[in-house]
Formats: C-alpha cells, sequence, structure tokens
C-alpha cells in the first residue's frame, strides 16, 4: 500500500497520527479543486463555496455538500456539523462560547493535548475561571477512568473536556459514559476526537456528549489542515468560530462556512478521503491497523526485554510503551532519542517522557508491516 502515498520509502514512518498523511489520490483530488478555483475564483468562493451573492453557479454551497459526507462517516446530520482547521480550533471556539466567570472551572484530565491544556487555561484565567486536572488511574481501566472525571466534578464545574483517543497516551476513552456522569451533574461535554475519525468508528449523536470536535486530516486520509465541530442542537446557538465574519448572526453553519478568504480545498477534498477508506472497508482497515499495532507492541517489548501491557479495549491504531530505563526518563532524552531515530536510523515515530521513562509511541496505518517495527527494536536496542 505504501506505492498510494508519497512518503519516503526510505523512512519507515511510525507517526501517522501527529499531522497524518494524505493518500496520492486525495492530494490529487485537492489539487484539482484547487485548478478549479482559481479558473473563476470569485465566483467559486462567493457563488458556489457558499452562497454570499446573486444566484449561486452549479447549485452552490459547496461547503455544505462536503460538510454532509463528512457528517454521515461520522453517523451525524451535515446541519450539526461545520469544519475548521483543525481540531484546537473546535475546542477554541467552543471554550470561547462556554460562559464562565470567576470562580467556575473547567475539568480536565492529566491525558489533555497539551496544546488545548494550554488553551482552557488561557480562557479560563481571562475570566477570572481556574482550571481542574483530574489524574486518570494507572493502569487505566474504562471503568477506572469514568470515576476519576466523576470524582473530579464539582458545583463549580461549568465544562468538563475530555479526549476520544487521546494524544500522548494513545488510549480510547470512555466518552459516552463519562457523559452520562457529567449530565447527571449538570456539566456539559466537550469531546477532543483529534486522532478519533478513520482511527476507531465514530457515532457521535450516540456519545451523547455536547460538542465533538476532531481532524480529518490525521486518519481519515483529508488533506491538511482539515477538521470538524459538531455541535448538539441545543448547543449551537450562541456558538461562534474563532474569527468573527460576515455569518455573524445567520445561523451555525453560515457562521463557520465563510470567516473570510482561506483555501477550501481541504475541507472540499476529505470526502475523496473518506472515499478511500470505503473502499478499503472501514471495518477491514481498523482491523489491520489496530491488529498490527499490538502485534508490533508484542514484538518490542520481547526485544527490549520489558512487558507488552496494554487494555485492549482501550487500544486502537497507536500504542504508547515505556523504552528500556538505560534510556533516561527527561524530555530531553526522549527528544535524543527520536531525533537519532530519525536522522541515524530513518525511523519517524514520537518520543516523549512520561511517569519517569522515555516513551514511544507508535502508529499503524496500512502502508506499514511488521518490518517497520523490526527497524525500531532494532534501532532502540542499539542505543538501550
Amino acid at each position: 500500500m505504501l506505492e498510494h502515498w508519497s512518503l519516503d520509502p526510505e523512512v519507515a514512518y511510525l507517526n501517522h497520527g501527529t499531522v497524518g498523511a494524505p493518500p496520492r489520490r486525495v492530494l490529487a483530488a485537492q489539487q484539482a479543486i484547487r485548478d478549479e478555483i482559481e479558473r473563476q475564483p470569485s465566483a467559486f468562493m462567493l457563488r458556489e463555496l457558499v452562497n454570499q451573492v446573486g444566484p449561486p453557479l452549479r447549485g452552490g454551497e459547496r461547503i455544505r455538500t462536503a460538510a454532509a459526507k463528512a457528517a454521515a462517516f461520522l453517523g451525524a446530520k451535515g446541519d450539526d456539523l461545520v469544519f475548521v482547521d483543525n481540531a484546537s480550533a473546535g475546542v477554541c471556539a467552543v471554550l470561547r462560547s462556554v460562559p464562565l466567570g470567576p470562580g467556575d472551572e473547567v475539568l480536565l484530565t492529566d491525558h489533555t493535548y497539551g496544546a488545548c491544556a494550554i488553551a482552557a487555561k488561557f480562557l479560563a484565567e481571562e475570566r477570572g475561571a481556574t482550571v481542574k486536572t483530574v489524574a486518570l488511574p494507572e493502569p487505566p481501566t474504562p471503568a477506572g477512568v469514568v470515576e476519576a472525571v466523576a470524582a473530579g466534578l464539582s458545583p463549580r464545574t461549568k465544562l468538563c473536556l475530555v479526549d476520544h483517543l487521546s494524544s500522548g497516551t494513545a488510549l480510547v476513552l470512555p466518552v459516552r459514559e463519562i457523559a452520562l456522569r457529567c449530565h447527571a451533574a449538570g456539566v456539559p461535554v466537550l469531546v477532543d476526537g483529534a486522532h478519533a475519525p478513520g482511527a476507531i468508528a465514530v457515532d457521535i449523536p450516540s456519545l451523547g456528549v455536547d460538542w465533538y470536535t476532531a481532524n480529518l486530516h490525521k486518519w481519515a486520509f483529508a488533506p491538511r489542515s482539515c477538521g470538524i465541530l459538531w455541535a448538539a442542537g441545543p448547543r449551537q446557538a450562541g456558538l461562534h468560530p474563532p474569527v468573527i465574519s460576515w455569518g455573524l448572526g445567520k445561523g451555525f453553519t453560515a457562521e463557520f462556512d465563510w470567516v473570510g478568504t482561506k483555501d477550501p480545498s481541504a475541507a472540499l477534498a476529505s470526502p475523496e478521503g473518506i472515499a478511500m477508506i470505503e473502499e478499503l472497508g472501514f471495518a477491514e482497515l481498523r482491523a489491520h491497523n489496530h491488529g498490527l499495532v499490538r502485534q508490533a507492541a508484542r514484538l518490542l517489548a520481547n526485544r527490549w526485554g520489558l512487558e507488552a501491557s496494554f487494555h485492549e479495549e482501550m487500544t486502537g491504531p497507536m500504542l504508547t510503551m515505556s523504552v528500556p530505563p538505560s534510556l533516561g526518563s527527561t524530555p530531553e532524552d526522549a527528544g535524543r532519542l527520536r531525533d537519532a531515530l530519525l536522522f541515524e536510523d530513518k525511523i519517524e515515530v514520537h518520543a516523549h517522557a512520561r511517569l519517569g521513562r522515555v516513551q514511544v509511541r507508535i502508529c499503524a496505518q496500512v502502508y506499514n508491516d511488521l518490518s517497520d517495527y523490526e527497524r525500531l527494536a532494532e534501532g532502540v536496542a542499539r542505543r538501550a
């Protein structure tokens, strides 16, 4: 399958989750859209992309057509979903739109993506509110995660922000059960699903959350950058994009569909990525990726003399595991290992420090096979 990507064939690419890697056919579709735009830029942007002026061309509202296809892939309705640049933009839109005042709290977990935690702290402090971070249990279990979040709720909690598939720890969190406990306490829930679409099966409405934001450019094969923001019907009023423009006061989709001049080709090409997933067979793709990453984890653990410990119910196409302790314990140690693997061994893998150990997060995509992880096993063992 590697021939369907533009990836350097000499590099073992084990980091699909960080910024994604769109297939060649999706990039070709995006370029065709760009070429189409440039034939009649003003007419395309103002009449066909969104109907801003006069009669539309060829029906108009192309952004709504693409949104409907993305929504269907996620079990949702197109009118409840808008495109954003990325999941961070979606998180910021919701944080800015939630009423917060002095003494209020935003609840996070210690698995929350760092950029989103920074945004929550910034926006909370702007209004005199605070951020409360709860530690999830080690080792994690679905029930333990739910109880930890529930224990962190208080009368001051005005929003709970939780990951669906966490970035650093690569855990699939039980967001449906978390939402039930939060709603019982009167707390709305925002899910950061940055890694989820295309990695695991996602049916947003069934999760019972208030807002859901995610990237399509990570595991759903869309070009960068392409994210979505979904809001339950009652939560759409008062939800505004980070950039206020001509759509203000015209409704949820109108506000987000036009935030000024930008390149819409990634969003418009996202259905091509979804089409490729469906042609491969989404269930089969998930089975391949989930199975391969677990097989790889066992291979690495065996080679490094460690235990391959992971909770299968909480595992998708990524896994985080510790490397031998002799390789250090600090972020600086992790950075040195990551750099050495890339520049000396041509292996791209994410490395970070957590719980006093250097850890690597391995990803499995359809273009990977066990030989990629064998290279990683050898590269780390040689330095241990």
